[in-house]
């Protein structure tokens, strides 16, 4: 499935484009993910996510290839669950461009996702990339905002905080439940009518 995004940051595009190449200070910006490894262009990590009481774990690997003049960068990403038979693998490409409030960020991806995630479709997933990238963008933000510091090495591996896609997804979800969720309130009154009538009736 294709998800499209934008997002806007309080920066330059020179300067928005020179942090975007460092991976290092970008990662932790992301919700649930945390960066092992990072190798020239390629890099390993983690991302856990959880809905509800189900938690799922994924690590993986992926590499950056940038196009300087275009200000566009590709994300090769490629990922399974720890424990589950769940993949995820997705092609991300960010282009930056000038905007009055500093760089717009375009973002397209396509993802291909099996496992539990899966059943949720592409409504659901929207409104949870929606929810995440702009959580992303707040982060990335407010890491511009602050004072710049030298790119560093990823630090020794930590645990990463699951991001709550089932508080992301539960609007879309009662949505999607509200006209089920009527139709079967309508029935409820309707046999709880009935029945009072008919011991009115005896």
């Amino acid at each position: 499935m294709r998800l499209d995004h934008t997002f806007t940051v309080p920066a330059a595009p020179d300067d928005a484009w020179k942090l975007f190449h460092d991976l290092g200070r970008v990662a932790p910006c992301m919700p649930g993910a945390v960066l092992d490894t990072l190798d020239g262009d390629t890099f390993t990590g983690r991302v856990k996510v959880k809905v509800g009481a189900v938690q799922m774990s994924y690590r993986g690997e992926g590499t950056v290839a940038r196009d300087e003049g275009a200000r566009t960068m590709r994300l090769d990403l490629s990922g399974s669950e720890t424990r589950g038979a769940g993949t995820a693998s997705a092609t991300v490409t960010a282009e930056l461009v000038a905007d009055p409030a500093g760089t717009r960020v375009r973002v397209r991806t396509d993802l291909d996702i099996t496992g539990r995630p899966a059943q949720f479709g592409r409504g659901i997933m929207a409104e949870v990339g929606d929810r995440i990238v702009g959580q992303f963008a707040d982060r990335l933000a407010e890491l511009m905002s602050g004072p710049q510091m030298e790119s560093a090495a990823p630090a020794a591996p930590t645990e990463p905080e699951a991001v709550d896609l089932g508080a992301a997804a539960l609007p879309v979800l009662l949505k999607k439940a509200a006209v089920p969720a009527a139709a079967a309130l309508a029935a409820v009154i309707l046999v709880g009518v009935i029945g009072r009538r008919r011991r009115a009736a005896r």
